[in-house]
């Protein structure tokens, strides 16, 4: 596994720089309700970056539509996320961090499509969408 580089600001300076919810997922581990973000419907051409600090993470070519209810990508951009093992929910999973913050963006999983063979499933509220 990889760890994030760096996590410049303190948990209060979080909570004031995120909405609640961008909160509770980017920095508590928290999980959006499947099938809630507007991400998921997303089709144009463009970048997703961390809603945290703004580091560009996937970019809409390995964007696909996994059925699981979230925003899903099969690789990420080189060196943007850093990875490490949850086993919060009595499973072993390996959870996704933006590489920059450290922010919580969701994991990934062994059975996306080619080229990769991952689901880097994402919650929506830990990402923001810039068109290009």
């Amino acid at each position: 596994m990889n760890q994030p580089t760096s996590n410049s600001k303190t948990e209060d300076e979080w909570k004031r720089a995120l909405s609640p919810e961008e909160f509770r997922v980017l920095r508590c581990h928290g999980t959006e309700r499947a099938g809630t973000s507007p991400l998921n419907d997303e089709k144009r051409t463009g970048v997703y970056s961390c809603a945290a600090c703004g580091t560009a993470l996937f970019e809409s070519g390995t964007k696909y539509e996994s059925g699981s209810g979230w925003p899903s990508f099969y690789a990420p951009l080189p060196g943007a996320v850093a990875t490490s093992i949850d086993d919060s929910l009595g499973q072993r999973r390996i959870e996704v961090h933006c590489r920059h913050c450290g922010g919580h963006l969701g994991h990934v999983f062994p059975d996306g499509p080619r080229p990769t063979g991952e689901r880097y499933c994402m919650n929506g509220v830990a990402l923001k969408f810039t068109p290009q």
